[in-house]
């Protein structure tokens, strides 16, 4: 579901009832500024985000040489799209 700022503001108890359902986007001057979530969405995403620290470090150790290798090209040679320009 997509509401202004101002429908949000006038018809917040209709809005947070909605939220249970499917997650409100709120927009603000033509862009969505905000996202009104039910707690229970809330902790999922908070759940699935606890454990990305403990992923990142098993990952680097995981494949530690390649990311070595990578290091070593980057340095060595810089990124592929240095020299390009914006026209």
């Amino acid at each position: 579901m997509q509401v202004t700022a101002t429908e949000a503001k006038n018809r917040f108890g209709a809005i947070c009832a909605s939220a249970k359902s499917e997650p409100v986007f709120v927009e603000k001057g033509g862009r969505v500024d905000t996202v009104i979530l039910s707690r229970q969405h809330y902790e999922a995403l908070s759940a699935a985000n606890s454990g990305l620290p403990q992923k990142k470090r098993q990952f680097e150790l995981d494949h530690r040489e390649w990311l070595g290798e990578q290091n070593a090209r980057f340095e060595k040679h810089g990124v592929w799209c240095d020299d390009m320009r914006v026209w």
